[in-house]
């Protein structure tokens, strides 16, 4: 029973991941990307309730979905390091499924995973304009503020969320439920 649970759970997270990121987002960036209201928290929630290994699995399936719905990439790296190792990194979560406060902890492992991937890939596409990053450092500078205007921005609304006590006991239920 506790498999078929892990796999229905983590169904669902992909999906409400998805939904978000479909109808409930500010506009999206002219070169991918957008803040959407808990679609990356949903999908740390799965590794944060069943470990690192579940929630990596659940990242990459819902990022092979988000380029099904929104492709876009210049060079074949970017799609590995935007999809499917940009959102699986949202899986680190499950490092910190035990420790005190290891729900925002592993969040923040999550999200950082996850900007560093998109900054690699930002770095990549820079390199198609500009050539050799090499004493570059506008387009060094440049993807990390592109790229941390929509990620961390995201963060920092669902901490403020997550501080709130009542939302914070919601989340600790799921994970006591699953």
């Amino acid at each position: 029973m506790g498999k078929a649970k892990q796999i229905a759970f983590s169904g669902m997270a992909i999906a409400l991941s998805v939904v978000i990121v479909a109808f409930i987002k500010l506009p999206s960036l002219p070169n991918g990307g957008c803040i959407t209201l808990g679609s990356m928290l949903v999908i740390s929630m799965v590794g944060y309730c069943y470990g690192w290994k579940a929630g990596i699995a659940a990242g990459v399936a819902s990022g092979l979905l988000q380029f099904i719905f929104e492709p876009f990439f210049i060079h074949p790296a970017q799609f590995f390091l935007d999809y499917p190792l940009a959102f699986g990194a949202l899986g680190l979560s499950g490092f910190f499924c035990h420790r005190k406060h290891g729900l925002i902890l592993g969040y923040l492992a999550g999200v950082f995973g996850r900007l560093f991937f998109h900054e690699v890939s930002g770095l990549i596409f820079f390199t198609s304009y500009v050539g050799s990053l090499k004493g570059n450092t506008i387009a060094v500078w440049g993807t990390l503020l592109y790229n941390a205007s929509y990620v961390l921005t995201e963060a920092a609304l669902t901490l403020l969320l997550l501080s709130l006590p009542g939302v914070r006991r919601q989340f600790e239920q799921i994970k006591n439920s699953v």
